[in-house]
């Protein structure tokens, strides 16, 4: 079943940021994901709110957690891990 990779993120260093951006990208399309949702326009309801929220589309959850232990992907975080505050989860969807 496919799976949503959804990101709740406050960036605190906009150009390392920048640099995770710029490497994760590619390393979510080498795992089968598509960016659906980028930081567009958002009304927060409940809970903390971030200014940066990102949702990718997975094949299935074995792919996004794939994605996120990859070589690649853990190489774009290193950039993000000190530049942001987030939270990442993968939620299957249920068709």
């Amino acid at each position: 079943m496919p799976a949503l990779w959804i990101a709740h993120v406050t960036v605190t260093d906009a150009d390392a940021y920048g640099k995770y951006a710029e490497l994760a990208g590619p390393a979510v399309a080498k795992h089968g994901g598509q960016f659906i949702a980028r930081g567009g326009r958002f009304v927060q309801l409940e809970g903390k709110e971030r200014p940066r929220n990102v949702v990718a589309k997975f094949p299935s959850v074995d792919a996004a957690v794939e994605c996120y232990n990859s070589p690649e992907y853990q190489e774009a975080l290193s950039h993000a891990r000190d530049a942001s505050e987030r939270e990442l989860m993968v939620v299957e969807i249920s068709e």
